[in-house]
């Protein structure tokens, strides 16, 4: 489940009793991404709220931009979060969607591409290894909770991105805007295939959606998406919304998660379109169901 963090108007009560929420259903894992030039909590700080607001759900960031911090001072954050969360800390990484983010924070644009993430990785995980990065006396750190530190996810739902991670990554948090069963089959299976040509582990395989319940559901996503992709012309949206995410009863959800297993996905990150705890409720007694 991810926290609403991408919603209006929130506050520290809002996000503390729906991470409290999660942390006490059967969900596996709690979720957050960033941005920058929006409205959201950044991102690091809240994993150190997270952390110490929860107790046993996985904590995920889906996605992080590494181009848009240092990579060394990125990696001491996330060593912390994982220090302070007793290792429950998971990282997807990605390259971001939007140059206003990078231009916010003045990070060069062209560096938005797989090479210059796989890079920023293999910087995080020699700080995580601790290696001296200079002639420091003491290398960087805290040392993470996880030997080795956290798992790095890649964020992405394009096949040559899948692929070129396959070197670095342990798994893929994907995305899907219209629930495409056989679409999301293929990524997976793509996955599979170079991480089986990498000589590693079968990738953990995840993929999110947005979600809404009730008769009003659709009406809800349409404003979320309204609200979330203020970079896209309104009427791209409007366009896009009738189709995109998931909206239903929660048997249909459940039929829905049955149909995503079936295809191997590991897991499957919903994503809230309101701040309704209503709807985190719903969605508890869903997964409860299936699991």
């Amino acid at each position: 489940m991810t926290l609403p963090v991408m919603e209006p108007g929130l506050d520290a009560s809002t996000l503390r009793t729906w991470a409290h929420a999660i942390d006490e259903g059967p969900f596996s894992s709690l979720c957050w991404g960033e941005r920058i030039a929006f409205d959201n909590p950044e991102a690091l700080t809240l994993l150190g709220a997270v952390a110490a607001w929860t107790d046993r759900v996985r904590l995920v960031t889906t996605v992080i931009v590494p181009q848009l911090h240092d990579p060394v001072m990125l990696a001491k954050a996330l060593a912390t979060g994982d220090v302070l969360s007793g290792g429950r800390l998971t990282v997807g990484l990605g390259i971001g969607g939007r140059h206003e983010d990078y231009r916010a924070v003045g990070a060069d644009v062209t560096t938005q591409n797989m090479r210059t993430l796989a890079e920023s990785a293999a910087t995080m995980r020699r700080v995580w290894s601790g290696a001296r990065l200079t002639d420091s006396v003491l290398p960087v750190g805290p040392a993470p909770f996880q030997t080795g530190g956290p798992e790095l996810h890649v964020g992405t739902t394009g096949p040559k991105t899948i692929r070129h991670a396959a070197a670095w990554a342990s798994g893929v948090a994907g995305v899907t805007l219209d629930l495409d069963l056989h679409r999301q089959g293929e990524l997976f299976d793509i996955a599979r295939t170079a991480w089986s040509a990498q000589d590693k582990p079968a990738p953990h395989l995840a993929t999110s959606f947005w979600f809404a319940f009730g008769d009003d559901g659709r009406a809800q996503i349409h404003r979320h998406l309204r609200h979330y992709m203020n970079w896209i012309p309104a009427d791209f949206v409007d366009a896009m919304a009738p189709t995109t995410g998931w909206s239903g009863s929660a048997d249909d959800l459940l039929a829905t998660l049955r149909g995503f297993a079936a295809i191997g996905t590991d897991e499957v990150v919903l994503i809230p379109t309101s701040t309704d705890l209503a709807q985190l409720a719903i969605a508890a007694e869903v997964a409860a169901e299936f699991a």
